[in-house]
């Protein structure tokens, strides 16, 4: 039996930043189309988390220069830019529920699923350790042992993969260049479509896409999602919200 978590208590004024900051959060990702790089920051803020030692994930410290000089996070110093002058108008939240909120609202604001969103997540001073992120240009041993020191299953990996749906890749970010999809301002299942049918010319499928057709765990939910949108977007807003908590209201 999963256990529930217990959230912390916030005040009715801090409810209200999170609201009135959401609305202000849908204006400047639709105006700036920067939905992508800021679900980017929201992950890569959120999975940094070890389930062992208890530390890194969503608590904020990407915004320090230490994090944001690992390699996995070139170009995140964009996003932060970004979303600075909104966050200048509401002091009473912390960085960690901001950059969370705003990778909900990025995945709302592109036409995919509602995420629940719970605050009270604290800032924390110490960024966690390089290393902790996923690299594009490995394989299916690496992915679960990147997201099994999170915490994530199988189904999550897949799910929260389906994400790359939104964006492209920038050489000078990552070494590969290319959307994923046709339209990487939409959030649909385009991503396992593409995956299934092949490379194309002008969209990207990297190691660690492939990896997915590769595996027979995995493989069964790139099917699944490619043909059944509705079910993709269950299992991602479930995967992105343990995303978004991991060692955050610990279950109680």
């Amino acid at each position: 039996m999963e256990m529930q978590k217990c959230y912390p208590t916030v005040s009715n004024d801090y409810q209200k930043g999170v609201d009135k900051c959401k609305r202000k959060l849908r204006g400047l990702i639709a105006e700036k189309h920067c939905a992508p790089i800021i679900l980017r920051l929201a992950w890569h803020s959120a999975g940094t988390y070890d389930v062992k030692t208890k530390s890194g994930g969503p608590f904020g410290t990407i915004k320090h220069p230490s994090e944001l000089a690992h390699e996995a996070n070139n170009g995140l110093d964009i996003a932060i830019r970004l979303l600075d002058p909104i966050k200048e108008q509401f002091p009473i939240l912390t960085y960690a529920d901001f950059y969370q909120l705003a990778g909900v609202v990025a995945v709302e604001v592109t036409g995919g699923p509602d995420i629940p969103f719970h605050p009270g997540r604290p800032d924390l001073s110490e960024p966690p350790p390089e290393g902790r992120l996923p690299d594009a240009k490995k394989g299916v041993n690496h992915l679960r042992e990147v997201f099994g020191h999170m915490g994530l299953s199988d189904r999550d990996i897949v799910a929260l993969s389906g994400g790359h749906t939104l964006g492209r890749c920038h050489k000078e970010r990552s070494g590969f260049e290319g959307a994923w999809t046709r339209n990487p301002l939409i959030f649909d299942n385009s991503y396992f479509k593409e995956l299934i049918s092949g490379e194309k010319e002008g969209l990207i499928q990297l190691p660690s896409d492939k990896a997915l057709l590769e595996d027979p765990v995995f493989r069964p939910f790139v099917e699944k999602y490619a043909e059944d949108e509705d079910a993709f977007f269950t299992d991602y807003a479930e995967a992105h919200l343990k995303l978004s908590e991991l060692g955050f209201a610990e279950g109680q």
